[in-house]
């Protein structure tokens, strides 16, 4: 197959893929990647099924691919299409929640300065670092990420990345507990995808609007998170992404469970972990868990609640995911309390101060706890946040974190 027929091909694959026909644009692309002696052709047509496999929630197929594109690269021997064939990685890793690897792949990318695709991947590479920093519960380092993944959003006038960047910095706020910047990013997302989205693929207002979902949720509009989370799902379903089904169903759990109907709750919950097992998202495996022991400790059955904590346990040691564990902590101390086991309940409040200590989940100048319920937060340049009520009368007096950065205060 030659360069003009492997362009032909894969842009019939393209059509196909963008008329919802996946599994017949998976089958021209392998034809190509198969038949094409093209290096630059081949490059491109394994970005098609690496982004394909991605939305699908193949995850295990996008890092095979994202490995051979590599070898293809190299091929090349041309640094845009190494720089981008390692970004392709990182994210493949992402997606499998090996999060040390992707900020590894990242830092590869990231060290290819002076390329011209390299510099306008970098807006990317910053997100997907992000990404990974914020599933480890490094929140300092993920809002630095972030931060500059929306500057370069600016400087290059990419309103898409924009989009996908206020949709992690929603999901950042929902971690820490800031609802109304939890809110206010996706809904930012949602305008950028009205504004100029005309052309873009509809997953852009789908990941709008299950972020909003999610803030809707947290601040207890039940009604309007199941609007958009409906919306969302109703999108997903069209174009038959997992991933995103996984995370909505979830959400639709956690609604029901925030009006105590467990029984509507559980069946949702299983549906999501059955789609989060089979693409490997074990980050959200252990969010479906967390909402899972939760409806158990509605019906008081705090046996079966210690089960489903220690699943989750074992998934939250293994990511790494620090936050994940904070909140295992934190049930398994409401269980001990009303259980009247003195010692599980002291083991599990050393550990749950350790978790807070560990990821800086206090403000700086007060003390008190970050996380713990909703408040409004302001980060510093520095990317240190404290309580906006507590920065308010510092003024510009600098960070405290960074000025006692020696000086750790305790939980209060």
């Amino acid at each position: 197959m030659g360069q003009d027929q492997t362009k032909q091909q894969i842009e019939k694959g393209l059509h196909l893929y963008q008329s919802n026909q996946t599994e017949k644009a998976l089958r021209v692309w392998m034809r190509v990647l198969e038949k094409s002696a093209d290096p630059a052709g081949r490059f491109r047509v394994l970005g098609c099924l690496i982004t394909a496999h991605a939305e699908m929630g193949r995850y295990k197929d996008m890092l095979k691919f994202a490995v051979v594109q590599i070898d293809t690269a190299r091929e090349l021997e041309d640094p845009d299409y190494l720089t981008e064939s390692y970004l392709n990685l990182a994210r493949s890793n992402e997606k499998l929640c090996e999060f040390q690897k992707t900020i590894s792949y990242c830092k590869t990318c990231l060290n290819m300065q002076g390329t011209t695709v390299g510099l306008q991947l970098n807006g990317q590479v910053s997100l997907s670092m992000g990404n990974a920093f914020l599933g480890l519960s490094t929140f300092q380092k993920a809002l630095e990420c972030f931060e500059k993944a929306l500057r370069y959003a600016h400087n290059n006038d990419d309103k898409m990345l924009e989009c996908r960047v206020c949709c992690s910095l929603g999901n950042f706020y929902a971690q820490i507990k800031d609802y109304e910047k939890a809110l206010f990013f996706p809904c930012k997302a949602a305008e950028l995808v009205n504004d100029y989205g005309k052309g873009w693929s509809l997953k852009y207002r789908a990941m709008s609007q299950y972020h909003m979902a999610v803030a809707y949720q947290k601040l207890g509009r039940l009604a309007d998170a199941m609007d958009c989370c409906e919306e969302s799902m109703k999108i997903a379903l069209q174009h038959g992404d997992r991933p995103l089904q996984a995370l909505c169903l979830l959400c639709f759990a956690d609604i029901h469970r925030s009006r105590k109907d467990v029984q509507t709750a559980v069946p949702r919950y299983d549906s999501s972990m059955s789609i989060m097992t089979e693409i490997g998202n074990r980050l959200g495996l252990v969010q479906v868990l967390l909402g899972v022991t939760k409806c158990w400790m509605i019906q008081k059955e705090l046996d079966k609640a210690l089960e489903s904590i220690e699943k989750a346990q074992e998934l939250a040691e293994g990511l790494g995911n620090k936050l994940g564990l904070l909140k295992l902590h934190c049930l398994c101390e409401r269980i001990y309390r009303t259980k009247g086991q003195q010692r599980e309940l002291r083991d599990h409040v050393v550990k749950f101060h350790e978790c807070v200590e560990e990821m800086e989940l206090y403000c700086g100048m007060c003390g008190e706890s970050i996380g713990e319920k909703n408040n409004q937060l302001q980060a510093l340049p520095c990317s240190h946040f404290f309580h906006l009520k507590c920065l308010q009368p510092n003024g510009t007096r600098g960070c405290p974190n960074c000025r006692r950065s020696s000086v750790k205060p305790g939980y209060v």
